[in-house]
């Protein structure tokens, strides 16, 4: 018997934003059977046509299911729509986007109700879900014995990656990785903003932002390496003094292009924060060291 003789596994899903329903999608075109719900009901009933059952509350979902998948706008969402729901013996698995506390809190919650409980952190756009290739995938946290019950169920719509028996580590990782997008995003906007006027196409330095960012990328695993080791001068390139002087230029040319700093000045103010506590002791340092002062009374 192979995978594709396999009974498909059923389940519920709460919650058919436009992410909910790119998941709905994917778990009903590869022959899961479906419930759902949606505050408003219109969203749910046009699932099916697709082969959904539409649950007229979200307790009906619950109780039609064992697994449970809960996609909802936030964490106060989920306890509005769960209230009277009896999730004795159900599989809960959070898909809402919430902070490491709130997953934390929700996997006590639910072990209070008789539940198990996955949290969940989804990197990727519903562009993303379900379009193979397209890199997204899931962090998972919680119960390891849930998720491998469950991981070829939630890996149809999307690659599932488990982080950790913590229920606040999906939201821990997919918030970090998200962060540093925005923080990339950041410097991209402001490299844009200083051209604006000038006689230089954005179509042309994108091909040399990509290029250099690509190039930059070292900076990750050196961080790490730093981080974990505490050192953070040996075979230092370009050292912190150094490029605090530097950074002057970054903001000289900003003030003269008429561009406010306010994207990069942030990480500048770190690495001289840090270059002016001990010049001699952190001048020679590789700037990874600031990162310390971002968790006051670590370093």
């Amino acid at each position: 018997m192979t995978d594709t003789d396999l009974p498909k596994r059923p389940l519920a899903l709460l919650g058919l934003g436009d992410m909910g329903t790119v998941l709905a999608h994917g778990w009903l075109a590869a022959g899961h059977p479906l419930t759902v719900w949606n505050r408003t009901a219109a969203k749910a009933r046009a699932l099916a046509p697709a082969g959904a059952r539409v649950a007229e509350s979200a307790a009906g979902a619950v109780a039609a299911a064992d697994l449970v998948v809960v996609c909802l706008l936030d964490d106060a969402s989920l306890d509005s729509a769960l209230e009277g729901a009896d999730l004795t013996g159900k599989d809960l698995v959070n898909l809402t986007t919430g902070t490491p506390a709130e997953g934390r809190a929700r996997a006590a919650w639910a072990r209070e109700r008789g539940a198990r409980f996955l949290d969940a952190g989804i990197m990727g756009t519903p562009a993303m879900v379900g379009v193979p290739g397209s890199g997204a995938y899931v962090f998972y946290s919680g119960s390891r014995p849930l998720f491998d019950r469950h991981r070829a169920v939630l890996e149809v719509p999307a690659a599932a990656r488990f982080v950790g028996t913590d229920p606040g580590h999906a939201a821990l990782h997919d918030v970090a990785l998200l962060s540093a997008m925005y923080g990339l995003f950041a410097g991209i906007s402001h490299a844009y903003a200083l051209i604006e006027g000038e006689d230089v196409a954005p179509k042309d330095l994108a091909p040399l932002l990509s290029e250099w960012l690509g190039a930059m990328g070292f900076f990750v695993g050196n961080a790490a390496e730093r981080l974990t080791s505490r050192d953070f001068t040996t075979g230092v390139v370009s050292s912190l003094a150094m490029q605090v002087a530097g950074s002057r230029t970054l903001l000289r040319t900003a003030a003269e292009q008429g561009v406010g700093a306010g994207l990069i000045s942030p990480y500048l103010d770190l690495m001289r924060e840090r270059l002016e506590a001990d010049p001699a002791r952190h001048g020679a340092e590789d700037t990874v060291g600031a990162i310390t002062l971002l968790r006051r009374g670590a370093a």
